[in-house]
């Protein structure tokens, strides 16, 4: 089968979630023996055209130069290559700034949409913004044949609001690997010695509420933040926080296996993270056996459950930094998680569950177009 993969920045992943899980899912679409392209902006650092038997495909995408308006026309030019490739099925990752070109979606193909984390609720958007993008995602599900929810509280979602089934795929992860395991013994030398947090300089993953509850507590340990503080948000929460020298702002770190060990070796790993599906960094963070301390959201408990512990403001934040454990109750949770990881959340598990479902709905649409040519007149 001949598959695209729009609506990432590209392959190999420098950037988030969409980027992540299109480099698993498209390099285990080819091992299954489909013809799989991706879609890269021209500025991606991989320039090659093929990864790991993927084809890639570059775009022009002049964000770089007018901002956010250049999303569109990426967007637009990814689409309008991939009209002219007649591909079986194309999956659209999000939908953002994708669906505003819903009528020049390729006419032909299988249109599978993934449908992202209700970004419209997102408190760095303005109200324009965010009016623009509930609109965007009306469009997406009028123009996609067929949706992806990474969530069930997303698919619960789109089921009441649209009247539509989507199908529950969820990010997946990768187990700490015993040559990891070697290598944290090794390098980790003092082990579980401070809190931990990974995310976007964003309002929305609570980064100012887990820091101030850190910041009034009594706590002896570091709180250690991963994460680039260069954008105003960021260079509000470096300025906030200044004073308190146990708070190490980290920046970015790309080396996955070293914020596995960070996140592995923490005494009490934050996800503050409010919006959005199933969120890959709280996956890594559940394979990589670490102790969950989660925002209270039906995002983070449709994952974690009882496994993890809860906060909804700086207090909550307070008393867990001063009051965690780390017994037999807490192993357990760490144990509860990695179990998830092994069988509902591993890579395996989810590039079948998109196999299945893109094979389904290509032979779905397929059937229902020759149904729909048999029932024309003097057919």
């Amino acid at each position: 089968m001949k598959i695209a993969i729009l609506g990432t920045r590209g392959i190999p992943n420098y950037y988030g979630g969409f980027e992540h899980i299109s480099e698993y899912v498209s390099a285990g679409l080819v091992k299954k023996g489909h013809s799989v392209t991706v879609y890269n902006s021209h500025n991606h650092p991989y320039k090659a055209d093929i990864w790991n038997g993927v084809n890639i495909q570059h775009c022009y995408d002049p964000e770089y130069l007018i901002g956010t308006a250049g999303q569109f026309i990426y967007d637009l030019n990814c689409l309008m290559d991939a009209r002219r490739r007649k591909f079986d099925v194309v999956l659209l990752m999000g939908y953002t700034s994708s669906s505003v070109w819903g009528m020049l979606y390729p006419k032909n193909s299988a249109i599978i949409t993934n449908m992202d984390g209700l970004e419209w609720k997102r408190s760095k958007y303005s109200k324009p913004v965010q009016q623009f993008l509930k609109y965007a995602e009306k469009l997406a599900v009028k123009h996609s044949h067929f949706y992806i929810s990474d969530s069930r509280v997303i698919k619960d979602y789109l089921e009441n609001k649209y009247n539509i089934h989507s199908e529950y795929i969820p990010y997946g992860a990768d187990l700490i690997s015993e040559i990891e395991r070697e290598q944290l013994d090794i390098v980790q030398a003092k082990n579980e010695d401070y809190f931990l947090l990974m995310a976007r300089m964003e309002p929305e993953n609570n980064i100012e509420t887990i820091l101030d509850g850190f910041n009034s507590s009594n706590s002896q340990r570091t709180f250690k933040v991963l994460g680039d503080t260069s954008n105003r948000f960021g260079q509000y929460i470096r300025e906030r926080f200044k004073n308190d020298e146990r708070i190490q702002f980290k920046g970015a770190i790309f080396d996955t296996a070293k914020v596995r060990m960070m996140q592995n070796s923490s005494y009490l790993y934050f996800h503050g993270h409010s919006v959005g599906g199933t969120n890959p960094s709280l996956l890594e963070a559940m394979a990589s056996e670490a102790l969950i301390a989660a925002h209270d959201n039906p995002f983070n408990k449709s994952v974690l459950h009882s496994d993890a512990f809860y906060f909804s403001d700086a207090d909550g934040v307070r008393h867990l930094v001063e009051n965690v454990q780390r017994n037999g109750t807490e192993r357990a949770m760490v144990k509860n998680n990695v179990h998830k990881i092994a069988f509902q959340f591993n890579w395996e598990k989810i590039v079948n569950e998109y196999e299945a479902f893109i094979v389904e709905c290509y032979e779905r649409l397929n059937h229902e177009r020759v149904i729909s040519y048999q029932g024309q007149p003097g057919q």
